[in-house]
Order: structure tokens, then sequence, then C-alpha cells
């Protein structure tokens, strides 16, 4: 193995420096990205999908559990995939690892579920080895082949309007790779993070940025945010604002 250079901590900065120009390029290219997405248009979804789930049969709408967004993830877990029946595909169940805690995209209004083709008896008993807590619900129809998911892996965003509902974004192939933070997640919904500093369309739902966020197990529903934790996230913003500034 050849390795880089080895320099002194003060060359070490000063390439970290550099470097880190380019970062921040990218990063603001992302935001930039993110913005465009949620200009995306939005396809509506006329046909009646029917999924099973842990209680029975589901429609798509029902998959939204009473959120406004809805991202859905086709994993591979069916006969003809490589560990049928005892285990999933290996991308599919690596992309599963990383989810995070579910309850931070919940405070924002969005449900993350996943769909594949195996039976709930089996969904059940993988979750249980492998210790997923994400809704995973069985396909019967033409879903996976509509939304183009039905011979690779994909993630797909929707938005509904009452009862009405849309398609927003599509992610697939090594878009897939940086799934699995609430982060990612939300800025593939046509709401986005839905905080103050994001260009989005006027009338967007959008608040502040840290003061929603919470422990996990801790959200209620419409609560202000707590007095405390906003003069602390002030302070700290202020002091990481100065220091760069």
């Amino acid at each position: 193995m050849k390795t880089p250079p080895i320099v002194s901590p003060q060359e070490w900065d000063a390439a970290r420096e550099q470097l880190l120009v380019k970062e921040k390029a990218l990063t603001r290219a992302r935001d930039a990205l993110t913005a465009e997405r949620r200009r995306m248009p939005w396809a509506a979804v006329d046909k009646a999908y029917v999924f099973e789930g842990p209680e029975g049969k589901a429609s798509l709408l029902d998959l939204f559990a009473g959120r406004r967004q809805l991202i859905i993830y086709r994993a591979f877990f069916e006969p003809g995939v490589f560990g049928w029946p005892e285990v999933g595909c290996r991308g599919c169940s690596f992309g599963a690892d990383q989810v995070g805690n579910l309850a931070h995209l919940k405070a924002r209004d969005t449900t993350l579920a996943y769909a594949s083709r195996a039976p709930q008896g089996d969904i059940a008993r993988v979750k249980a080895r492998m210790g997923w807590a994400m809704p995973w619900y069985t396909i019967t129809d033409r879903f996976d082949a509509d939304f183009g998911v039905d011979e690779w892996h994909g993630h797909n965003a929707f938005i509904r309007d009452g009862g009405r509902i849309f398609r927003s974004y599509f992610i697939n192939g090594r878009g897939d790779e940086a799934m699995g933070t609430t982060w990612s997640y939300l800025d593939m919904t046509a709401l986005g993070r839905q905080e103050t500093w994001e260009d989005s369309p006027e009338g967007y739902p959008q608040s502040q940025p840290y003061k929603w966020w919470n422990w996990h197990d801790n959200y209620v529903a419409n609560a202000a945010p707590d007095p405390t934790w906003v003069e602390v996230s002030d302070a700290g913003e202020a002091a990481f604002r100065k220091r760069d500034g």
C-alpha cells in the first residue's frame, strides 16, 4: 500500500482547509439540487394498489399512516432472490441496517415503509432476526412494475392532498447508497426538511432548524419547542457562526 505523504499538523491543517473549500461547494450544490427537487412536478397516482400488512389488506393511502408524505423502499425478499427464505437480498439488507430511528421522520409528517413480495409471515420473521422496526408490506399487484422497482431496488416518494396521492420523486441505483438518515429521506421528499433556511416554494411548511429536534422518545405532536432548548440551540448556533464568520 502506497500511503500519502506524512506531514506536520500545520501542513495537514492547510491541506484540509484546501479540500474543505470543495466540500462546502459540494454542500451548496446539494442544497441547490434538493431545492430543485422540491419544484419537481407531481404525478397523480390514480390506480388503487393493494398491499398486505400485519393487519391484513392495506391501500397505498393506508401506508401513509395518516401522515402527509410517504417513502417506500422496494426491498428484494422473495422467491428467486439470493438468501430466500432465510434472509433478504444482501444489498437491501445492508440498506435496512442503515435506517435511523423513524420518530424523527414522523415528526416531519413523513412515513417510511418497506415493500417486498414475500408473505407477511416471512417478513415478520426476518425483521425479528435482523432487529428491523420499519413497517414492511407485501406487494400483491403491479406496484413494483409501475414505479420502476420490479427488477431493481429504489425509493419512491409520495405526497397526499387529502385522499389524492401524487408521486413526487424517485431514487435508485447508487442514489440508494446515501439513504438511511433522517436528512437523506427528507431531502428526497416534496417538502424537504421543512426548515426556514431552505429554498422552497412559497407556502411550504417550514420552522426554525434545531428547534423541532428532539429525543426520539420525546416527540409530542403539535407541541411548541421547549424554551430551554431554544435558548441552548440559539447560543450554540451564534457561537458557531461567530467562529466561522
